[in-house]
């Protein structure tokens, strides 16, 4: 079955209130295309919660650094289509960088506390960017469900809050994450690695891994569950670690102690491929 595939703002616009005026509950998947099957998850989560699914695919080069990989991040908007479709999205809105960006911005979307740490400070500016065309993405859809990935757990409760606080009527929907059968946080840059970082890679997942089951077996010092996690990243082959850090799930600030639900984050550089993970510590006190 093929897919409604819309390039245009306005063009985006008139489907999505055809739809509302047919009745339907809005749902949208913003992506930077390159579907995988993490993506197509959040399809059908959006399928769930909805009668009529937008899936947009951007590659946004506000949220891109000077020295990131804009230039190569992989783009198939055939693909993308084909597998959105097959998924059972009825939209793609597939814009080019000048319909969204056709001048220099003057207003723009910026966020103090939770953006700061791990991803904000590696990545200076990269929130902005984020929350600027998620801003004007939700402007277009106008949806009443949003789903993101908790892969980019930092950007869920970045989106969470954007929405918080200047009243967008949307619901955010944060699915989990997929995994490949070797662990590995199904990614688009995951296209990347050589068979050799690859394996190396697998140290993120068992990272996060054990930092699960040094808080399951009760302990509760986020130091040493980080120097764990951390001591794992570095004994593998070709790992560059950026981040290994506990923090708080919401305001993702460092804890001292692990005495609620908290969030075990991960950054590093394979080669030349920079990769994320988490995991959700839950306290087993028996």
């Amino acid at each position: 079955m093929a897919v409604n595939r819309i390039p245009t703002v306005e063009g985006c616009r008139a489907a999505v209130a055809r739809a509302r005026k047919a009745g339907s509950r809005i749902g949208f998947v913003p992506t930077m295309g390159a579907l995988h099957e993490g993506h197509l998850s959040l399809i059908d989560r959006a399928r769930g919660q909805s009668d009529w699914v937008v899936l947009s695919a951007f590659v946004n080069p506000l949220q891109f650094g000077p020295q990131e990989d804009f230039e190569r991040y992989p783009r198939d908007p055939d693909r993308d289509a084909r597998l959105a479709a097959g998924r059972g999205a009825d939209l793609v809105f597939e814009p080019s960088v000048e319909e969204i960006l056709p001048r220099p911005l003057a207003a723009t979307v910026t966020m103090g506390g939770l953006t700061d740490a791990l991803e904000g400070e590696a990545r200076p500016g990269h929130f902005d960017g984020v929350l600027t065309i998620v801003t004007k993405l939700f402007n277009v859809v106008q949806p009443d469900v949003a789903v993101f990935g908790q892969k980019d757990a930092q950007q869920a409760a970045a989106v969470k809050r954007l929405v918080l606080d200047l009243d967008f009527p949307v619901e955010i929907v944060v699915a989990p994450i997929v995994r490949d059968s070797d662990g590995i946080a199904i990614s688009s840059r995951n296209a990347y690695l050589s068979a050799e970082e690859r394996r190396s890679a697998r140290s993120l997942s068992r990272s996060l891994d054990a930092a699960r089951s040094l808080v399951e077996g009760g302990e509760r010092d986020a130091a040493r569950v980080e120097r764990a996690m951390r001591d794992l990243l570095d004994g593998a082959p070709d790992v560059e670690v950026e981040y290994a850090a506990v923090v708080d799930p919401e305001r993702f600030t460092r804890v001292e102690r692990i005495e609620g639900p908290s969030l075990a984050a991960v950054a590093a550089r394979i080669g030349r491929t920079r990769l994320i993970d988490n995991a959700i510590l839950v306290l087993d006190d028996g």
